[in-house]
């Protein structure tokens, strides 16, 4: 067994002041970089990740995923635009000690970490195989969507997943509750 954390979308505009905030971003970005920091310093209590990586929101024209008049459902306010403040990960989580980014929705909808890819292209699943991981461990923003269709995504590529649901906020408790059993009978465990 390797394992490996992927920490998903935990960026500026889903985060409390953003253009899609979620109630507690801005701590889960505290929180998981405090687990982040425990890792790399090899803290005794720390988990044993080969690996940590992240997925990031980054829409240059993600088409009728962006919407004046948003559904909340298909379409949403514009959010992580390229280039913008919103697109960066939360000033209380630091990036420096991810392996990898991953980029996801340039031009499409994207929710899945697995749909995205790093800067010279390499898929998710692809990295984290030639990584030699089989085991990942998914925490984030949100429950309900992005870390739903990640951990949705690692099951069917056939990872062993376990989520970590004290270092993930969703969009509502009832959506997040809905995500959560959909994602433990999918096959995901939880930490």
């Amino acid at each position: 067994m390797t394992r490996a954390l992927i920490v998903v979308d935990v960026q500026n505009d889903f985060c409390e002041g953003g253009s899609l905030p979620v109630a507690g971003g801005a701590q889960i970005a505290h929180d998981v970089n405090r687990l982040v920091r425990r890792w790399q310093a090899r803290l005794p209590d720390a988990p044993d990740y080969a690996h940590v990586v992240a997925t990031k929101d980054h829409h240059i024209d993600p088409g009728a995923h962006w919407s004046r008049e948003p559904d909340f459902v298909d379409s949403w306010p514009v959010h992580c635009r390229v280039g913008t403040d919103g697109e960066a990960f939360h000033p209380n989580l630091d990036p420096q000690p991810f392996d990898a980014v991953f980029l996801k929705g340039e031009h499409a909808a994207a929710y899945s970490g697995f749909e995205g890819s790093t800067a010279e292209g390499v898929p998710l699943a692809t990295w984290l195989r030639d990584h030699q991981i089989t085991d990942v461990d998914v925490c984030g923003i949100a429950t309900d969507h992005c870390v739903r269709a990640t951990v949705l995504d690692a099951v069917q590529e056939g990872f062993a997943v376990r989520l970590l649901p004290g270092l993930c906020a969703g969009v509502a408790p009832e959506t997040s509750e809905a995500a959560m059993a959909e994602m433990i009978d999918a096959g995901a465990g939880v930490a």
